[in-house]
């Protein structure tokens, strides 16, 4: 099982919707409701839309401090976390997950991720490839 101490495998959900994003990869979770914490909003997504339960850790830091762009309306935050209880299956808005190895970032950038993802993704493969196992960084 993956660790937040030494992260080293991604899961990743592939939209089944809206047609303009089906079949595209995406990192797992969605919408902060109005009065929610960004960590709380995670949380609640990973359990409506996975079925799990996740600690989160360090967030990845961000182009800015609202977050990542998605477009000129939305930005998105992106945490390292751990499952803690369940098993992830696609509930909503997907219908496939993927656990894919970090340490193979040619894996990680081969799917066809959603365009405004990418640079997340390159920005997550990046900061594990600086960590030194077992870093507090993540905790």
């Amino acid at each position: 099982m993956d660790r937040l101490a030494n992260p080293t495998a991604l899961l990743v959900a592939r939209r089944s919707a809206p047609e303009h994003l089906a079949g595209l990869w995406e990192f797992p979770g969605g919408k902060v409701e109005h009065g929610e914490a960004p960590e709380a909003a995670l949380v609640r997504e990973l359990v409506e839309e996975l079925g799990i339960r996740v600690r989160l850790g360090a967030e990845l830091p961000a182009e800015t401090p609202a977050g990542w762009a998605l477009n000129d309306r939305a930005s998105m935050r992106v945490w390292f976390a751990e499952v803690t209880h369940g098993e992830a299956a696609p509930l909503e808005d997907h219908d496939e997950l993927r656990w894919i190895q970090l340490q193979d970032r040619g894996a990680v950038l081969g799917l066809a991720w959603i365009p405004a993802d990418y640079p997340i993704v390159h920005a997550l493969l990046d900061a594990v490839a600086a960590l030194v196992p077992g870093s507090p960084a993540l905790d």
